[in-house]
C-alpha cells in the first residue's frame, strides 16, 4: 500500500470517529441562573429554561415569563444568544417558545445552530405534572450539518410544598444525527424559604453503547428578598471533567430581574464561560 493510500485511509478513520462522539454543545445550553447552580434547573420551574429541559417544569408556577440571555466562553471562543417567553397564566395549559443561535467552533470550522423548541406543560393534578416539547435544529458548518426534528417530554411530582422531583427523556426522535442523540434526566428540587436546592442526572445509555452519566447539583440563596447568590458543580461524563459555577442576580418585587454567571472548567478544553441574563415576569 502507497503511502499516500495509508493516509488517506488514517484520516477517513480519524474523520469518521469524531463524528461518532456525542456532542454536548446543544444539551448545555440554560439561563445565567441555571449556569450558577451548576446546570441543575430542571426541577424547579422557575425560569424559561423549562422548555429546555422539563417542560412539565413550565405548569409549576403559574406566570408571564419572558427571558433574554447571551453566554461567551472566553477560553474556546464559542457563545450563544436566546430568547424565550412562557405563558403559565392565560390557562392551565402552559406554552413555551424558545430560540437560540449557537457558535461553535473557530476559524473555518466554525458551525453556527439555529434551536427552536414550542412546548405545552400541564398539571393532571395538584401534585403531577406533564409536558412535551417539539425541537427543530438547523446546524452548518465545517463537518457538522443538521436539519432534523424531535421531540421531548416530562413529567414532574410536587412531592410537597418545598420538594419536586421529576423525570425527562429527549430526543426521543431517532434523527440519526449525534446533534440530537437520546438522553434522560431524573431531577429534585427542594425550595425552602430562602434557600434553593437542585439536583439533576442525565444518563445517556446509546453513545458508544454504554451507560454515560452527567451530574449537576447547585443552590441558591435569596439575600434581603431581591438579591440571589449562586453556586454549582457539575461533572461531564463524556469528557470526565469537573466544573464549578458561581453566580449572583437582582430581583424586583413582580420576579423580573438580571442574573450573571461564571464557570470554570478543571481540566479538558479548560472552558471559562460568562452569562448573563435579562429576565421579566408578570403574576
Amino acid at each position: 500500500m502507497s503511502l499516500r493510500s495509508v493516509v488517506l485511509l488514517w484520516a477517513v478513520c480519524v474523520s469518521t470517529a469524531a463524528s461518532a462522539q456525542p456532542s454536548e454543545d446543544l444539551r448545555d445550553i440554560m439561563s445565567a441562573r441555571a449556569y450558577g447552580m451548576g446546570g441543575a434547573y430542571r426541577a424547579l420551574g422557575l425560569g424559561t429554561e423549562a422548555v429546555l429541559g422539563n417542560p412539565a417544569a413550565m405548569a409549576l408556577f403559574p406566570a408571564y415569563r419572558f427571558e433574554g440571555t447571551g453566554a461567551w466562553d472566553t477560553a474556546l471562543k464559542e457563545g450563544m444568544l436566546g430568547i424565550s417567553v412562557i405563558d403559565g397564566a392565560t390557562s392551565k395549559l402552559a406554552m413555551g417558545v424558545d430560540y437560540h443561535w449557537v457558535s461553535l467552533g473557530r476559524g473555518g470550522a466554525r458551525t453556527s445552530a439555529h434551536l427552536s423548541s414550542l412546548g405545552v406543560g400541564f398539571p393532571l393534578t395538584p401534585g403531577i405534572l406533564i409536558g412535551g416539547v417539539a425541537r427543530y435544529l438547523r446546524m452548518s458548518g465545517m463537518g457538522r450539518y443538521a436539519n432534523s426534528v424531535t421531540v421531548d417530554t416530562g413529567v414532574l411530582m410536587r412531592l410537597s410544598q418545598s420538594f419536586v422531583a421529576g423525570v425527562s427523556g429527549h430526543n426521543l426522535i431517532n434523527t440519526d444525527n449525534v446533534e440530537l442523540s437520546r438522553y434522560y434526566t431524573g431531577h429534585i428540587g427542594i425550595m425552602s424559604g430562602m434557600l434553593t436546592l437542585a439536583g439533576d442526572v442525565r444518563a445517556d445509555f446509546e453513545t458508544d453503547d454504554k451507560t454515560t452519566l452527567t451530574y449537576a447539583g447547585g443552590l441558591e440563596y435569596l439575600m434581603g428578598m431581591q438579591v440571589p447568590i449562586r453556586a454549582g458543580y457539575s461533572y461531564d461524563g463524556f469528557t470526565r471533567t469537573s466544573r464549578l459555577s458561581t453566580g449572583l442576580g437582582f430581583m424586583t418585587e413582580q420576579g423580573g430581574g438580571l442574573d450573571i454567571a461564571y464557570r470554570h472548567e478543571l481540566g479538558g478544553e479548560k472552558s471559562r464561560m460568562l452569562a448573563l441574563t435579562i429576565r421579566l415576569q408578570v403574576n
